[in-house]
């Protein structure tokens, strides 16, 4: 999976806010300790505890999904672009077989075109939004097509992140008037093409306006297009084609000239601009994003996160389920072999004999000592762990859920299932739930003590 951006950090960290907020307070005990550990200020690790949380429970992986489906969305609708491109240039000069009417063919080009961009400039000059229907059916068909239950939260998430420095606009901006780019380069590619390959006679027809009209309009709207290089009628061949599609050559290379001088200097240079200005903005603006720490979903997160005082114990209820065991610390990260061992009754004498390069840890039999081994080898953590447990006690949810917050501090962990007391048998349905529980967990057990491994990292 790719690494994640600032942008991707803010976004989960965004999503995980909304998803408490819509379903409650998330089995977060891990999560706030490992942020503690990481230290920085209050954003940093609401940062660090929103990520673990979302590497947890799936929604970084539903994040790639949501990207996949923006970027599967984004090539569909650039198709249609290209596609509708090239249908208004087919409508816009037809087959060849009828004089093109010039003032019909640049309606068909530009009308519905300059429509939506004085809607879209309007949106975001006075009502200080960009209603783009194309955005909004983008970032619709981008949850669409993620397919993730996860990502109920992800859509919500980014535009109440963006809109924090209304770069909404911007975005949606980028994309809206990328596609229309799209689409006027099309027309104009495949106007090209047929006028290289027909032949086309151009005129003008009215019944209540006057020649002068006309030729003041045609000259007017190629006075920019001719600083550019196109050509323009001349105003004998504007007054000419108001009776019929002249069969001079120079008259049909002035009329096409001035027709695709017009669509670049009122079609494609308007979008293109628009573009580039939407993508600057909207890749300045991001750079500033940040966390608004004052939202009342992240105030309650600061006494746990940057607490007045370290407090002991652990008060949270046990997790609804319990999550396989990641990957722990790299190896060049962690360093040394620990033993522990977890309730263990008198009749266990311990701790057994153990070379010198490993570290007995004792046995965890109340929340603050489990706070404090946890803190510890949160910032220390082993390269090898064994934890022994006593399988005449049931493997009920919150020691498995101990176990895995304990192997996941370790680069590897083994789990020692210890013998019976002399005198005594174990219970095999008992041992049985052990072993299910432990394979849920994804972790290896031992009935015997694995000190070889834990002095060598290997049997």
């Amino acid at each position: 999976m790719t690494a994640l951006t600032p942008l991707d950090e803010l976004w989960l960290t965004e999503a995980v806010r909304l998803r408490e907020e819509h379903a409650g307070l998330l089995d977060d005990e891990e999560a706030n300790r490992r942020a503690r550990a990481s230290g920085g200020d209050l954003q940093t690790r609401i940062k660090h505890r929103a990520l673990w949380l979302a590497e947890r429970d799936g929604m970084r992986k539903a994040l790639h999904h949501w990207k996949q489906g923006a970027r599967l969305a984004l090539i569909g609708l650039a198709v249609f672009a290209v596609v509708s491109g090239a249908g208004l240039a087919f409508a816009a000069l037809g087959d060849g077989q009828a004089p093109v009417n010039v003032f019909w063919a640049l309606g068909s080009l530009l009308g519905f075109n300059l429509i939506l961009l004085m809607s879209w400039i309007s949106g975001v000059l006075f009502a200080g939004k960009s209603t783009a229907g194309l955005g909004r059916l983008w970032l619709w068909l981008s949850e669409k097509l993620a397919r993730d239950a996860q990502a109920a939260q992800l859509a919500p998430a980014l535009i109440l992140l963006l809109q924090r420095k209304r770069l909404n606009r911007w975005l949606l901006g980028t994309c809206v008037n990328g596609l229309w780019l799209l689409a006027l380069l099309s027309a104009l590619t495949i106007m090209v093409l047929l006028m290289a390959t027909r032949r086309y006679g151009f005129v003008w027809e009215t019944t209540i306006l006057g020649s002068d009209t006309f030729v003041s309009l045609t000259r007017g709207l190629g006075a920019i297009p001719s600083l550019l290089g196109f050509s323009v009628p001349t105003e004998a061949m504007i007054r000419a084609s108001g009776d019929s599609a002249l069969s001079i050559e120079n008259a049909r290379q002035a009329w096409a000239g001035w027709l695709v001088g017009v669509l670049v200097v009122f079609g494609i240079l308007p979008r293109l601009i628009l573009t580039a200005l939407c993508y600057v903005r909207w890749h300045v603006g991001r750079r500033a994003l940040a966390l608004d720490v004052n939202h009342p979903g992240y105030v309650e997160l600061r006494e746990r996160l940057m607490p007045s005082s370290e407090r002991l114990g652990i008060n949270d209820a046990a997790p609804a389920q319990l999550h396989a065991v990641q990957t722990g610390p790299a190896a060049s990260q962690s360093q040394g072999a620990l033993l522990l061992a977890i309730e263990l009754d008198n009749q266990h004498p311990w701790p057994p004999a153990l070379p010198e390069n490993v570290t007995d840890a004792g046995v965890l039999d109340s929340r603050e000592s489990r706070r404090t081994l946890l803190d510890q080898l949160t910032r220390f953590p082993p390269a090898r762990l064994v934890i022994a447990c006593d399988p005449r006690r049931s493997p009920d949810r919150g020691s498995l859920a101990l176990i895995a917050e304990l192997a996941r501090c370790a680069t590897a962990t083994r789990i020692w299932l210890l013998p019976a007391p002399d005198g005594q048998i174990l219970d095999a349905d008992r041992v049985d739930d052990w072993h299910r529980g432990l394979q849920q967990l994804e972790l290896n057990w031992t009935d015997n003590a694995p000190l070889t491994w834990l002095e060598s990292g290997h049997d």
